[in-house]
């Protein structure tokens, strides 16, 4: 919209609404319609207190878990880390550097690896089915990893992309269509701000980033790209780390992308754009790859984890026991909730195109668990208290919806010993009640010493990971 609209009074915009042949003519403005116009006429400077004043899209807070995707030409070697370039060339860990003369051939370099990125098994409608039931609301692809190879045909990385070599297929445009057509999930991208070997960034590295040759030519021209083409809601940065926002001009795209871009309404920003800005700036907060701090949180934000402990991307070595359970990531899953956050939960594919069977099976079983008490997370927010003084093991939220009475949500991560569960944090009335999700009947209680509450019989209720109690009418 143009800024000419800024100085508009209210009695010109409804003269204009009358008059207008090319557009608002006929509207009736209510309101609404007026407070809408002023949102959208909203302009963000690239300065950090005016980027940071935009209210959060109501759609993440609501959202609270979503699904993690690490591929690339890592996931060929699948050993060690999604890191395997750098501490192969670059650290030359021993670990990584053994593999290759045990299995590969001297003058062996990474980028023959990619030849055998195939992607053969890759069917994206297949992933989406999958991320659907998991009960995620987005998904986050990597479209580029600090290797510098792209998911897609990037036209800053001539013959370093899934087209040119390797599979010879825009990996991320197929699985954005499948995500934004055939689900309501959100689409997100991972994009790497840095590459490892880049000449480029190397170049203005050894300048002490006075010179911006790699940002000009590669950095900010794939960002642009990426959201005209593919209109990701999500922009989860990364590799800022070396440098500062100053240099990688983040404030200049992030203001483009809240004032202009094709999700200038919908899109959300984490806090990885420059050396320092972590924890400071951006729309939630990533503090650090895990991050889970147990303690309710200021800011909006969000722990990144993977199912795999040791690692973002597959894997072929790893063992059973590397993989959290599905009870640990429902325990995760209900600390970081309750803690203001969002779960972003990590797979890796493999070089086929494949979701490794065990990373399905702790999808769908997240989903399941969710279709029976997903009321105690999603659009839920933080209570009073995040988990309980009397009994471990208890994490709260709390009801989104405005309603007079409290309705306060108990996650009870341990069955206690003759289902008597034993409460001090919700204060009760005469009118409460206590239900248990997925499960018919009222549940007694008592207040004594808090609360004590009689489950019933475990066989009888659906659960086998975690339960929720639903708590009505809490005062505090």
């Amino acid at each position: 919209m143009s800024s000419a609209w800024l100085w508009l009074s209210v009695t010109e915009l409804l003269l204009l609404a009358v008059s207008s042949k090319n557009s608002i003519r006929n509207e009736i403005f209510t309101v609404t319609n007026l407070q809408n116009v002023q949102t959208n006429i909203t302009k963000y400077t690239p300065t950090w207190d005016s980027l940071d004043s935009r209210p959060l899209p109501q759609w993440y807070d609501e959202a609270k878990i979503g699904i993690f995707i690490h591929w690339g030409v890592f996931s060929v070697p699948s050993f060690g880390s999604e890191w395997f370039w750098k501490e192969w060339k670059d650290k030359k860990l021993s670990q990584y550097v053994d593999f290759m003369k045990k299995n590969y051939p001297p003058g062996f370099t990474y980028q023959d690896f990619a030849h055998d990125f195939t992607a053969e098994f890759y069917n994206p409608d297949e992933w989406a089915e999958i991320f659907q039931s998991s009960g995620a609301k987005y998904v986050v692809l990597t479209s580029k990893h600090h290797e510098g190879y792209t998911l897609w045909p990037s036209k800053t990385a001539f013959s370093w992309n899934a087209v040119d070599v390797g599979p010879h297929r825009d990996l991320l445009g197929e699985l954005s269509h499948s995500i934004q057509a055939k689900t309501d999930l959100k689409f997100g991208i991972y994009h790497s701000l840095y590459e490892w070997f880049n000449p480029l960034y190397l170049q203005d590295k050894e300048n002490n980033f006075t010179t911006q040759l790699f940002v000009k030519q590669k950095t900010i021209p794939e960002l642009y790209e990426l959201v005209q083409n593919y209109h990701p809601d999500i922009i989860w940065s990364d590799g800022e780390w070396e440098a500062t926002d100053e240099y990688w001009t983040s404030k200049e795209f992030i203001a483009w992308l809240y004032n202009d871009s094709p999700v200038k309404d919908t899109v959300v920003v984490n806090d990885r754009w420059g050396k320092g800005d972590v924890g400071k700036h951006g729309d939630y907060y990533t503090y650090s790859d895990r991050y889970n701090p147990g303690v309710l949180q200021p800011h909006k934000w969000e722990n990144c984890m993977t199912i795999d402990k040791e690692s973002w991307g597959f894997r072929r070595n790893a063992r059973l026991s590397d993989y959290l359970t599905m009870k640990e990531l429902v325990q995760t899953l209900a600390e970081t909730v309750s803690c203001g956050g969002n779960l972003l939960m990590n797979v890796g594919p493999t070089k086929d195109g494949v979701i490794d069977p065990i990373y399905e099976e702790r999808l769908r079983g997240m989903g399941a668990w969710l279709k029976i008490n997903g009321e105690a997370i999603y659009s839920s927010r933080p209570w009073t208290y995040q988990n309980d003084t009397l009994t471990s093991g208890v994490w709260y939220t709390k009801s989104g919806s405005n309603d007079v009475s409290t309705v306060v949500y108990a996650i009870v991560l341990n069955w206690p010993i003759l289902g008597n569960l034993k409460l001090r944090s919700p204060q009760l009335v005469k009118e409460s009640t206590i239900t248990l999700l997925g499960y018919s009947q009222d549940l007694q209680w008592v207040s004594r010493d808090g609360i004590q509450v009689q489950l019933p019989d475990k066989a009888a209720v659906a659960s086998e990971l975690a339960w929720v109690l639903k708590i009505t009418n809490v005062t505090n």
